[in-house]
């Protein structure tokens, strides 16, 4: 499952769980696309359940379209990534160190409203 959805003029709430297939990854990415349009200086909540590696389709269907995912990611100054495993937090931080303009933070996913209070900074 890949469901994003927009609250507020400058916000998006991303749900991702199971193993994603190639269509649900292209689907996915093109609403986030559609729905960040517009967005300046924006935050993303980033909610991982049950993470389960995307298919190799899936993988290579977000490949082809990093470049406009590099533009797209601009647009958002703070994304907050709820996980419960301590490895997703881990990759999560250090995607942040290497997007410039983006900071990145992990909480256990028990922990949301301190992830949403994080993003209102």
């Amino acid at each position: 499952m890949f469901v994003i959805e927009k609250k507020g003029e400058h916000h998006l709430d991303i749900s991702l769980s199971g193993r994603l297939g190639k269509e649900q990854m292209e689907r996915g990415l093109d609403e986030l696309k559609s729905k960040s349009e517009g967005v300046q200086h924006g935050t993303m909540l980033y909610d991982i359940v049950e993470f389960k590696m995307p298919e190799p389709r899936a993988i290579l269907a977000e490949f082809m379209r990093m470049p406009a995912m590099l533009g797209l990611i601009r647009r958002f100054d703070r994304a907050a990534v709820l996980a419960d495993q301590s490895w997703l937090q881990k990759i999560s931080e250090l995607e942040g160190m290497l997007i410039p303009g983006l900071e990145i933070k992990a909480f256990a996913r028990a922990d949301r409203a301190a992830a949403e209070t994080w993003l209102k900074r």
